[in-house]
């Protein structure tokens, strides 16, 4: 029976059985594994084994390779982080449309893939990262450092739960694990970085260098007024299509709350007052505070011995310090271990609530004055206390804060009249998100209209940020539904709806006809220009000099001497244009050209006085030297990593972003 089952499992049958139940595993196996990017990945670098470097990429090799993949999960939670860093950086002038960029998202992707291509590399160069590393960098991290200037358990844990995303201490060991891991090689390549002293001198000489020059402007060009062919309009049109768009623009409608407008609220009566005392009687007293002098008798909890030995000391202190008579000074300064208070009998000072840890202030403000008590328990041992003095805690009577009772409460009925409405108006417009006319007209205010305007024409209520952000939102201009509140000021809201939206389209040439003739004037009167000071600079360069062709040219020559090569004068385009000319050879200016606003300039070089490195202190020479050993550092970790790239292989796919 046995013998049958065999034959009949064996040859051709049998092949062609597994080969066809194979096919549909094919189908689900990891398109990782088969050279692609996972389904639920934005990116992939993968690397050769390091024993076989030339291994083909291609399946079923490219299980051999090493790789690692960037979720979608772990972008978004990154983008999410720039997003929020660039809304701190721009304040009120963070736009979330604009930042949904394709180019700002690539430039996150791109870093990321750098991480993971310097992860793999630190992986293949045989690069661990041991436990005691990973401990000393979280304990040296200053958000899990408690007041006692030690690492706090509680607080590391309480602070990674309040993560974005919420971690464990073994999923934030393996993440600083594995940064510490990218960070070695790059680290390293940084530190190594360096400037010998030939290289920091030269610089030194170019920042301090000046030259003479003089700069010569001709005669103002006339506009250009010759006819603009037809052709020529479509011509100039075709080739500067980006030049004439019609920006997006929005209409809104809009109902405004503003509390200034609003019925002021009825004066509060007597009763009304007064009970607004009684219940906040606490804020009008002078905090209770409390003269008191300890002695501290240390004591390490984590020793029961020592724990009781201390106790013991310290219950015989407090029975000496209760002994008619005593002298409690005398006691702090023989037995206490507080070095901040010992050598002033234990003075505290003037101790209000919350000053100090619980059960020290507890025993504190249960005693009467003249009262020693203790052995009180703490965390840093036991403490005999003593009350000397007591001051404070007398409040103040009604009438003396009744005007002040008066107009709080006045205030508050007003605020409390404005988010009523305007608690009203949000309900009515939830019934109908679509429309603000029925809400407005139950509630008695106007529907207000506004634009259309794009974003660099806005007015009115449009030119506060938050108001201009939500017109042009995704959400108003896609959906034509009416905004949350968005408060202007306080007490001064207002709930907006889109009702026209135009996106950014090419502006049709007949609309922008005058601005392409306009244009093409421009440039004729820049090209006339520039061959003016073309032909101006043949001259130059052909042994004339400005001096000599001043009066024939009309030419206005102004002398700049000693000109700085760091400050942006006479402008940022002159400087620039004058410095990046090559030195004067003996008695020959050089000369050169630069358009500023449209017409051109011709400039001459006529001297080039180096920087002076003797008057550079020793400490800016030698912080200049540190700055350039940076750069250097970065430049050449920057280079390993775009060498690494070009060793591994990297995958994107950009619809999953």
């Amino acid at each position: 029976m046995l013998q049958k089952l065999r034959d009949k499992t064996s040859g051709w049958i049998v092949t062609v059985i597994l080969g066809l139940l194979m096919i549909p595993f094919l189908f689900v196996i990891d398109n990782s594994y088969l050279g692609g990017v996972g389904a639920q990945n934005v990116a992939k670098v993968a690397a050769p084994p390091t024993w076989w470097k030339s291994a083909p990429s291609w399946w079923p090799m490219s299980f051999l390779w090493q790789h690692h993949e960037i979720s979608s999960q772990d972008f978004r939670v990154r983008f999410e982080q720039a997003r929020q860093q660039a809304r701190q950086e721009q304040g009120e002038n963070f736009d979330p449309r604009e930042f949904e960029s394709t180019e700002n998202k690539l430039a996150v992707l791109d870093q990321m893939i750098d991480e993971q291509v310097v992860r793999l590399a630190g992986e293949q160069s045989g690069i661990v990262i041991g436990d005691k590393a990973v401990r000393d960098y979280i304990v040296s991290i200053p958000g899990f450092i408690g007041p006692d200037g030690k690492f706090n358990n509680d607080q590391y844990r309480i602070a990674l739960a309040s993560s974005n995303p919420p971690r464990t201490p073994t999923q934030f060991e393996a993440l600083v694990r594995e940064s510490i891991q990218q960070s070695v090689v790059p680290s390293a390549l940084q530190l190594s970085g360096f400037t010998t002293q030939a290289e920091a001198e030269r610089l030194m000489k170019l920042l301090g260098e000046t030259r003479d020059v003089e700069i010569a402007a001709l005669p103002e060009t006339p506009a250009d007024t010759a006819e603009v062919t037809d052709a020529q309009i479509k011509q100039w049109y075709d080739a500067h299509l980006k030049d004439f768009r019609q920006p997006e623009t929005v209409a809104l409608e809009y109902v405004e709350i503003n509390g200034a407008n609003l019925p002021a609220a009825a004066p509060a009566d007597e009763a009304t007052l007064r009970k607004r005392y009684d219940d906040e009687k606490a804020r009008f007293a002078t905090p209770e505070q409390r003269l008191a002098s300890h002695i501290l008798i240390a004591a390490d909890g984590s020793d029961p011995a020592k724990l009781k030995v201390a106790e013991e000391k310290a219950t015989r202190i407090a029975a000496e310090a209760k002994a008619p008579g005593a002298d409690f000074a005398a006691l702090a300064n023989a037995n206490s271990e507080d070095p901040g208070s010992k050598g002033t009998g234990g003075d505290l000072g003037w101790v209000e609530r919350g000053a100090m840890v619980k059960p020290f202030e507890d025993a504190l403000f249960a005693m009467k004055v003249g009262d020693v008590t203790g052995p009180v328990k703490t965390d840093f041992g036991y403490h005999v206390l003593k009350l000397r003095e007591l001051k404070g805690g007398e409040g103040r009577a009604f009438e003396e804060v009744r005007d002040q009772l008066a107009a709080e409460q006045l205030k508050a009925d007003n605020d409390r009249a404005f988010t009523e409405l305007s608690g009203r108006l949000v309900d009515l417009v939830y019934k109908n998100p679509t429309s603000l006319e029925g809400a407005a007209k139950e509630i008695g205010l106007p529907v207000q209209t506004l634009g259309p305007f794009n974003r660099a024409t806005a007015s009115g209520i449009a030119t506060n940020p938050a108001v201009l952000r939500a017109a042009f939102s995704d959400v108003l201009t896609q959906d034509g539904t009416v905004s949350d509140p968005i408060e202007l000021e306080p007490n001064h809201s207002v709930m907006i709806r889109v009702t026209e939206h135009t996106p950014e389209q090419a502006l049709p040439l007949d609309k922008a006809r005058e601005q392409v003739i306009a244009a093409i004037h421009a440039d004729r009167t820049r090209q006339a220009s520039e061959k003016a000071v073309d032909a101006l600079l043949a001259k130059l360069k052909a042994g004339q000099t400005l001096q000599a062709l001043q009066a024939s040219e009309q030419l206005q020559i102004s002398p700049l001497p000693g000109l700085p090569r760091t400050q942006p004068v006479p402008t940022p385009e002159i400087n620039r244009a004058v410095f990046s000319a090559a030195q004067p050879a003996e008695g020959k200016p050089t000369y050169g050209k630069v358009e500023v606003q449209g017409r051109y300039l011709v400039f001459a070089v006529n001297k080039v006085t180096p920087g002076n490195v003797a008057e550079v202190t020793p400490e800016q020479q030698q912080q200049l030297k540190q700055q350039l050993s940076q750069i250097d550092g970065m430049a050449a970790a920057k280079a390993y990593i775009q060498a690494m790239r070009k060793h591994y292989k990297v995958q994107t796919e950009e619809a999953n972003l």
